[in-house]
């Protein structure tokens, strides 16, 4: 498909700087730009490159101030990151969505699935199972007994969905998905070894929610584990069984939260952010990459490192940490020159 820098523009209600007539028909990174694409620059730290790409059309936020002239014709708007998210959002609408039954394939007798859903080869549905509209169910897909899914979800290739788990609308489950999953439950026995606690409960996933490849949500140990509309999780995490996870919250790749803590409203979780179990995490809480929490957080705090400190004592103790060996040897010194004094 081919734009011309005047019709982008009036989509995104941006303001031309250069040649309207330049057509566009693909994408391309600003530092990689080439004739006939489009590129975006929201990132200051890549503003030199705007004076070099090669690209034809260049999304720029209305307060940047060019430093000189650019060859590739701008559109100005207000925020440059957000409207290539709308135009990214217009492509991935245009690519035809499937729809059928591939075989081979297994879809039980009992299962209900609307007419347009598309069922990928190898994929299976067991009994009971419920499929809403437009719903894609891609190859090597497992959906167990009685699972939900509502409309317009999407479930790539590998995704393990365990019995009695429901899924909302507009959902994006990526490969290797697990929901429902035993919660890791063992009782310690009096000759050293674990009994299994098994998991009875299910998972259930409110609508608008993402979840990155290779993500597992554990089922609960009675009731449901629990994530609620608009959150957005990487790939690579980990929730545990009972967990309730509040809305519009986001998780970066490898954050594990476990068992039975309750996660609020708009929280970010940086990578490889750790929540222990049980706790309970106020709204708009946002923990630092490699952060651990090992007690309630209230509302509105932002923490960061191994302990969970507060941000801004944290960068105080750390301008500490980093000067230690420094601090050391002054140390050092005035102890031989106390030591010294002492002896004369």
């Amino acid at each position: 498909m081919e734009f011309t820098a005047r019709q982008i523009a009036t989509f995104l209600h941006g303001e031309v700087v250069g040649n309207q007539e330049v057509i566009i028909n693909s994408v391309s990174k600003i530092e990689e730009g080439i004739p006939g694409t489009l590129t975006f620059l929201a990132n200051p730290k890549y503003n030199s490159y705007l004076y070099e790409t090669k690209a034809s059309v260049v999304l720029i936020n209305k307060s940047l101030v060019l430093e000189k002239e650019v060859e590739p014709t701008l559109i100005r708007v207000e925020n440059a990151y957000d409207a290539l998210a709308k135009l990214m959002e217009i492509y991935v609408q245009s690519i035809p969505v499937k729809t059928g039954i591939e075989m081979p394939s297994f879809i039980n007798s009992s299962a209900t699935v609307d007419s347009d859903t598309y069922v990928g080869a190898f994929a299976y549905l067991d009994e009971g199972v419920k499929i809403g509209k437009n719903v894609q169910i891609y190859p090597h897909c497992f959906v167990g007994k009685n699972v939900e899914i509502e409309d317009n979800t999407v479930l790539f290739s590998g995704v393990k969905v365990y019995p009695e788990c429901k899924i909302g609308k507009n959902c994006i489950l990526h490969s290797g998905v697990v929901i429902g999953s035993d919660g890791f439950g063992f009782a310690p026995e009096k000759d050293g070894t674990y009994k299994k606690l098994h998991q009875i409960g299910n998972v259930i996933i409110h609508n608008d929610v993402e979840i990155g490849a290779n993500t597992t949500i554990d089922c609960a140990t009675m009731g449901s584990t629990i994530i609620r509309s608009g959150v957005k999780i990487d790939n690579l995490v980990q929730i545990a069984h009972n967990v309730d996870v509040g809305e519009n919250t986001v998780m970066a790749a490898f954050v594990g939260v476990s068992g039975s803590s309750k996660i609020g409203k708009n929280c970010i979780f940086g990578g490889q952010a750790g929540v222990a179990g049980h706790l309970k995490i106020g709204n708009n809480v946002t923990l630092g990459g490699k952060t651990g929490a090992s007690n309630d957080i209230e509302d509105n705090k932002i923490l960061m490192g191994e302990w969970g400190m507060d941000a801004s004592k944290f960068r105080r103790v750390y301008a500490v940490f980093r000067n230690l060996p420094d601090l050391y040897k002054d140390l050092y010194q005035l102890r031989r020159e106390v030591k010294n004094l002492k002896a004369e």
